[in-house]
């Protein structure tokens, strides 16, 4: 067994108010499929990077093995599929073309070297890495005719697949992989999930909880006050977790209602010691059984103050263990109740397509394409990657026209969109509110609600983490009120306690929603009906 140790790691962003991490102390298996999860701005991705050597920290990370971060940048994109991913091992060409020179110097001198270089390229397997690269890439569904293609026409399920495959193929690495499910569809998904449960040595960020289910058998947890590990998939985590916070709770009711009778008894012992003072000074009246001048003041004095110094003593004591509990409370990850603004349309159905087609050129995404959206219908659109779901959502919009068919919409018809892409956001939160025509107020409450920091408030939009930016869309989104919400993939990015909130959310407004999404347990929770597309 051979571990990774991490040791003292405390970590603060320059400006910031309070260590990202503090004295954090961990025992890395490299042999683990680990699962990586917690709320977005926790540092998950902070922490990869320290691991990597890419920001400065005190403490002390000792490793046996060299780390790999994933995504990387393939460089050359034009270069065919199959030598990208061998560029991406090691430098196999180099070697070759080097080797070829040697051989052709024919010099004792030059052959010695060749001997070195070809030592280094079969240790890294060069004479069999196009043959593992194909195997690897089969079992990920790429058939061998794409490695012969550019690298650049892949698509990008493609493109992560052969790169995640080409990295388990380096010898003596643990992987740090991070959030690779953006550009997978839900099949995708599942083909990479299993796979990654035949490989071992590296941790995986993810907040797809289908995906960690299948691929992780340990999962490190950044918490709010702590950072937790457990073995198991997501699943036994969250249940765990789930009956943690449950026993918390029930401690804090236990203890708060032990300071409440504390409280009370010191205010009865206070109120008692005061009245012995009293007597004791002739400033009150005693009225003992002998009358005032009988009482020993002295010893009744002795008592007051005994008893007091006892209260005291309880009272740190429970001090101590409110202090105690109240560490541990900081970890329960609680979320306000999020709500749709809904509006009642005039009529129950809101959309009517029939016999829909859309082409773009020469290519056909869909047609024959027939539906309804009526109030209440919660429609998940699905279908493999390039199928046309995002289209389909224009569609419905009126931001795209068919090319067959036709589309119906309630006149009066109002939406709320959450587009896909957030990377062009930009400028301050209260700008942005108002260029999306919804109140500003609750457009910041929403955001409070979906665990923004109060920091990030101040901040420009384009500084937020791409997580950070999606819950900005879809706050706008339910602050605007609507017949109809439209979602494109609500869930890039999103942590998985937010997906939860937003899954219960649903669940409690019960919207109109037409939406993609390849989470597969949130499609599963709420969905009301299906339209598929590509198949």
């Amino acid at each position: 067994m051979a571990l990774i140790q991490v040791v003292d790691l405390s970590f603060t962003y320059p400006g910031a108010l309070h260590p990202l991490f503090e004295h954090v102390n961990l025992d890395l298996d490299t042999n683990w499929r680990l699962g990586l999860v917690g709320r977005n701005g926790r540092g998950k991705t902070t922490f990869l990077k320290l691991l990597l050597g890419r920001l400065g920290y005190t403490g002390s990370i000792a490793s046996p093995v060299a780390f790999e971060y994933f995504p990387f940048d393939p460089g050359d994109t034009t270069a065919p599929a199959l030598a990208v991913a061998k560029r991406s091992i090691a430098p196999f060409d180099a070697w070759e073309a080097e080797m070829a020179e040697l051989i052709a110097q024919g010099t004792e001198e030059a052959i010695e070297h060749y001997g070195d270089i070809e030592a280094q390229y079969a240790a890294a397997d060069g004479y069999t890495i196009d043959e593992q690269i194909t195997a690897e890439a089969g079992r990920l569904g790429i058939h061998p005719s794409v490695l012969e293609r550019p690298f650049e026409t892949l698509s990008g399920g493609e493109r992560l697949k052969l790169l995640l495959a080409a990295l388990f193929l380096k010898k003596h690495r643990f992987l740090l992989i991070d959030e690779p499910t953006d550009h997978l569809d839900a099949e995708g998904r599942r083909t990479v999930a299993r796979w990654l449960a035949s490989k071992s040595g590296f941790i995986l960020v993810s907040h797809d909880r289908a995906f960690l289910d299948e691929a992780v058998d340990h999962i490190l947890s950044i918490n709010r006050a702590d950072i937790e590990l457990q073995k198991g998939n997501y699943s036994s985590w969250r249940h765990n977790r789930a009956l943690q916070d449950a026993h918390e709770m029930d401690e804090n009711k236990r203890l708060t209602a032990q300071i409440s009778q504390l409280k009370a008894a010191a205010e009865r012992t206070e109120k008692w010691s005061d009245k012995i003072e009293k007597s004791k000074s002739g400033n009150g009246k005693a009225t003992y059984n002998h009358g005032p001048a009988s009482v020993d003041r002295g010893y009744i004095g002795h008592q007051a103050a005994r008893m007091m110094q006892r209260s005291k003593a309880i009272e740190r004591r429970r001090g101590r263990q409110v202090e105690e509990k109240q560490s541990l409370l900081k970890n329960i990850e609680t979320a306000d109740p999020l709500v749709f603004h809904l509006l009642k349309p005039d009529k129950a159905r809101l959309v009517t397509a029939e016999k829909l087609a859309l082409a773009f050129g020469q290519r056909t995404l869909f047609q024959d394409l027939s539906f309804e959206i009526n109030a209440g219908d919660r429609i998940a659109v699905a279908g493999p990657n390039g199928s046309g779901k995002s289209s389909l959502l224009g569609l419905v919009l009126g931001r795209l026209t068919p090319t067959g068919g036709h589309i119906q919409r309630l006149s009066s018809l109002v939406t709320s969109t959450l587009p896909q892409e957030t990377d062009g956001l930009a400028g301050d939160l209260r700008a942005f509110a108002a260029d999306f025509g919804v109140d500003a107020s609750l457009f910041m409450t929403l955001l409070r609600k979906l665990n923004f920091e109060r920091e990030a408030f101040e901040r420009p939009i384009e500084s937020y983490s791409a997580g950070q930016k999606k819950k900005v869309c879809l706050a706008a989104s339910l602050a605007k009120p609507a017949h109809l919400f439209v979602w494109d993939e609500p869930l890039n990015y999103i942590d998985v306690h937010s997906r939860e909130q937003i899954e219960a959310a649903v669940l409690a407004s019960q919207p109109t929603l037409l939406f993609v999404e390849h989470d597969r347990i949130f499609v599963e929770n709420i969905a009301t009906k299906t339209i598929e597309v590509g198949l």
